[in-house]
């Protein structure tokens, strides 16, 4: 069976060597590279062609992928002298699959376009069990034509390919999604320390909150009925209330000198909302301190939200 197209890898690391695999599964000709030759035994065992230089690469390539740790990896393998922008030719297309810095994406984006090539931002979630198994997103940011006339190779090693916005706007959903899961781990922490230092077995506690409101839905739909469309009444529980259960919880971390950081602090905002006088607006309203400091206003559509959660129950 002839290739389907010519493809550059770069980054045969945990989550970039399975990647690389689902493209040569399907069909793909793959030219790889990668700081460490080993790394790329096994695609080269498939018939993958090796390159000393990200420059090689591109140069044999219709399309160049890269999965790389972090911004300095991507700007020298970019932009260094032997990088991807001094071999890949007029009209080809570039894909950073890592985690990367918005500004580091456009600076990149910008010398390609300058030289008639296209850069993408394409960041995947998944981790390496999703990358082995294809069961991975990617949040692309760039030229939404592009991306439908790549979107077959892309399919390759992903199920959920979702086009987010112009360039830099992969990256920004990247680090949010994570931002927001660190953040929600450190909090799991500090509830799971209060609860077993107050006596509790952490499995019967797992399994209890796990069946309770937030354990019953998924992390995000949280976020539909009242902070996504800035409806806080009627409230579906209100502030008082809330900040009431937040206070008890604070109570009792500080009879047991358990230490709740974020918690404190989640219990400051409310307090502030409720000297604002939104006592018996919806809990969710104390958001509404953190987009005045940010200087932006969060209100979709109630129609759009509808339409973009169509089939998605």
């Amino acid at each position: 069976m002839k290739p389907k197209m010519k493809v550059g890898f770069i980054g045969l690391g945990t989550m970039g060597a399975s990647m690389a695999s689902n493209l040569q599964k399907a069909g793909h000709a793959l030219t790889v590279h990668d700081i460490r030759r080993e790394a790329a035994e096994s695609h080269l065992g498939r018939g993958a062609t090796w390159a000393e230089t990200p420059r090689q690469v591109a140069e044999d390539a219709e399309v160049v992928f890269t999965a790389l740790p972090g911004p300095r990896e991507v700007e020298a393998i970019a932009l260094g002298p032997d990088g991807l922008l001094a071999g890949l030719r007029p009209g080809g297309v570039y894909f950073d699959l890592s985690t990367n810095s918005p500004a580091l994406v456009r600076k990149i984006h910008a010398a390609f376009a300058a030289q008639g090539k296209h850069v993408l931002d394409a960041p995947v979630s998944g981790g390496p069990r999703g990358a082995a198994t294809g069961k991975l997103t990617l949040w692309v940011g760039g030229d939404e034509q592009v991306l439908e006339r790549y979107r077959p190779v892309l399919e390759a090693f992903s199920d959920n390919v979702r086009f987010v916005g112009p360039i830099g706007a992969g990256s920004i959903t990247k680090l949010v999604h994570n931002c927001v899961g660190r953040v929600l781990t450190a909090a799991l922490a500090e509830g799971f320390t209060l609860g077993v230092k107050a006596g509790m077995d952490p499995l019967a506690l797992f399994e209890s909150i796990r069946e309770g409101v937030i354990g019953r839905r998924r992390t995000f739909d949280g976020l539909i009925d009242q902070f996504l469309t800035r409806t806080f009444e009627p409230a579906a529980f209100t502030l008082r209330l809330a900040h009431k259960d937040v206070a008890l919880a604070t109570a009792v971390a500080r009879e047991l000198g358990v230490p709740m950081r974020l918690t404190n602090l989640t219990l400051e905002e409310m307090t502030e909302a409720l000297n604002r006088g939104w006592g018996e607006l919806d809990t969710r309203a104390f958001t509404m301190l953190q987009q005045e400091r940010a200087g932006v206003r969060i209100a979709v559509d109630p129609e759009r939200l509808k339409a973009a959660l169509a089939g998605k129950e």
